[in-house]
Parts: C-alpha cells; sequence; structure tokens
C-alpha cells in the first residue's frame, strides 16, 4: 500500500530529551510506540508564509506507518498521512 494523505489529525508526541525524535504518539486513547525512523524531511528553508517551517517524519509503529508533522511556529505535532502495513511482508 502507498501512504493517503489525510486531514491533520492533531495528536500528542513524546520525543527523545536529547535529539528530539518523536519516540511515542498518543492518538485519542490509543498509545503508539515509534518502532523505526523511516525518513525525514526538512522543511525550515521554504515553506509557505502562512504555515511556517516544519519538519515531516516519517515513521513505523507496530501496525501503521505514519506521516508525523511538526509545526515549529505553533509547536504542534500532527498526522497528515498513513499506511496500514502487513506486518509479514
Amino acid at each position: 500500500m502507498a501512504m493517503v494523505r489525510v486531514a491533520p489529525v492533531p495528536v500528542q508526541v513524546r520525543t527523545n530529551r536529547f535529539n528530539g525524535l518523536p519516540n511515542e504518539i498518543t492518538w485519542g486513547g490509543d498509545r503508539l510506540r515509534i518502532t523505526r525512523l523511516v525518513a525525514i524531511r526538512d522543511e525550515r528553508s521554504a515553506y509557505p508564509a502562512i504555515t511556517g517551517p516544519r519538519t515531516v517524519y516519517e515513521v513505523d509503529t507496530a501496525t501503521l506507518r505514519l506521516g508525523l508533522t511538526f509545526a515549529h511556529r505553533s509547536r504542534r505535532w500532527a498526522i497528515e498521512a498513513l499506511d496500514g502495513f502487513d506486518q509479514a511482508a
């Protein structure tokens, strides 16, 4: 499957206190531990003025791959893409 763009869903994210990388996502009542950091896209250099700079992380959890976004100006995390994948594949 491919990553599917969704309307931004606000989430709470726990990060590593030393490097700032996400460790755990709280989405509604569910806690999702991040098992792997797949990719990072830093958009601090080129960004729309209305939204401000952001960093996009592609992360794996036990059941989902998520496109996780951190908006630097508002200091908020959101999920903007997701993909359910099969662990056996």
